[in-house]
């Protein structure tokens, strides 16, 4: 179906082309019957079409006699969190996370709160493709009610734990930019600075329907907060994507740290407290191995994906983990990406610290990261990715997600994405020479494999 991308992150589409109510409807239905027509929690990001997509869904999951429990606009890890809490049978975030407006998304959860993983998530396909859909009786309809302070109990449930020092950090009353994108976020994350003790300047805080700049919290993409920290005098900015799992910062200069450091900051506050494994996936910065091996512990890594991330977490007991896109998971509070703890760690780690944010950067090992994506929509990745296996065959390769070529001055990796349909091309150097240099190499040979699609987008 036209661009409609089904993995480990959900079923994602372009409204009206890919996703379409039917689809949404017959996903949803499908859902319901996996999860045996028991309790769903359902919430939302701010996009224009989240509606659309809600009505649909509810549509199918009360047809199979699933009651629903709607928590309205808010952050994926809120309904991680409600789902996990509140006993239900599964969830689902109507969300497409970082991509454009026109795109909108199914992610599911099972009862643990957790996303479905490729087992479970082909046991829902299998279900929805075979029609093996229990829709009931008009007497065994199921019902929507409604649940408000999600928020709260998501904040309150972070501020409960003893890693963080409240007295601490409230006494430092911390001026924070916030530019939630008009996201979800909006409704958590100047709530929870404020129970923090900080004094919130708000940036793209208000729920229109649309986002004010490009979604995902990259470093291009901070410009006017950047500005702000600055002329607001702040000690930082924090940025979000628009369901509020990503978690990017700015320095008291206005300068983007780069979201790969998120999960840097993070890492270096627990195995302070908490010494024990760490895991990430295969395309996160260099420089959380660098901190693993100075706090004495191992360092596991996955394929890209939260699901992937978190079940190796459970593997080898992991004290810190998350990926370098700003998404922290931290399991003493929830298995999931999120940017309310992402945001505590940073504060708490100033207040240790008693640094600026760009001093304590100083002491993080530094490594320059590029990214780039060039569109595979007309090819298939399996053939693009034997190809490129067989160009750098006489290189060292990591095959985990995509191919990694791995030098001693750096890597750079070639991998489908999960939510698009593109070839995400990530390089990593110890400036940004050589990481330009290496993302070329890659495209050079994207090039050689396929001429009329290696345009960079």
């Amino acid at each position: 179906m036209k661009r409609l991308m089904i993995s480990v992150s959900g079923i994602r589409g372009i409204v009206g082309e890919g996703l379409t109510p039917d689809v949404i409807t017959a996903y949803s239905a499908a859902f319901g019957t996996y999860c045996k027509g028991g309790k769903i929690i359902v919430g939302r990001d701010s996009r224009s079409t989240g509606e659309m997509v809600r009505h649909a869904a509810l549509a199918g999951l009360t047809g199979v006699g699933c009651d629903v429990v709607d928590l309205g606009i808010v952050p994926t890890p809120t309904i991680q969190i409600a789902v996990e809490k509140s006993g239900a049978s599964g969830g689902i975030a109507f969300t497409a996370s970082h991509n454009p407006d026109e795109w909108n998304a199914l992610k599911f959860f099972a009862g643990n709160g957790l996303f479905l993983d490729e087992g479970q998530a082909c046991e829902l396909k299998e279900i929805k493709d075979n029609w093996l859909v229990d829709y009931v009786n008009w007497d065994k309809i199921g019902h929507v009610t409604a649940y408000t302070n999600s928020v709260d109990d998501h904040i309150n449930l972070v501020l409960s734990n003893p890693l963080f020092n409240l007295p601490a950090i409230r006494k430092r009353a911390f001026r924070v930019a916030v530019d939630a994108v008009n996201g979800a976020g909006c409704n958590l994350l100047p709530q929870f600075l404020a129970e923090l003790g900080c004094e919130v300047v708000k940036l793209n805080c208000e729920i229109t329907g649309s986002f004010p700049r490009n979604p995902e919290p990259l470093a291009e993409h901070l410009t006017e907060l950047g500005k702000l920290v600055t002329e607001e005098k702040c000690d930082l900015g924090l940025a979000l994507d628009p369901d509020a799992d990503r978690l990017s910062i700015v320095d008291e200069n206005g300068t983007p740290i780069g979201e790969e450091n998120t999960l840097v900051l993070a890492a270096k506050l627990v195995l302070a407290k908490q010494p024990g494994p760490v895991a990430t996936n295969i395309s996160t910065t260099r420089a959380l191995d660098d901190i693993a091996l100075q706090m004495g512990v191992p360092i596991y890594r996955s394929k890209v994906g939260e699901i992937h991330v978190v079940k190796k977490m459970q593997e080898i007991g992991a004290v810190i983990g998350g990926e370098g896109n700003g998404g922290v998971i931290f399991p003493d509070i929830h298995l999931g990406r999120d940017s309310a703890v992402g945001s505590i760690m940073v504060l708490q780690m100033l207040v240790n610290e008693e640094k600026t944010l760009s001093q304590v950067m100083q002491g993080l090992p530094h490594y320059v990261m590029t990214k780039q994506k060039v569109s595979i929509i007309d090819q298939h990745p399996d053939e693009i990715l034997a190809q490129l296996t067989a160009h750098f065959s006489d290189c060292e390769q990591d095959r985990t997600d995509g191919l990694k070529i791995v030098r001693p001055e750096g890597w750079f990796q070639m991998r489908p994405s999960n939510t698009e349909p593109i070839l995400r091309i990530y390089a990593e150097g110890r400036d940004s020479d050589s990481a330009n240099a290496l993302v070329q190499e890659a495209i050079t040979a994207l090039e050689k494999i396929m001429p009329k699609s290696g345009e960079k987008k």
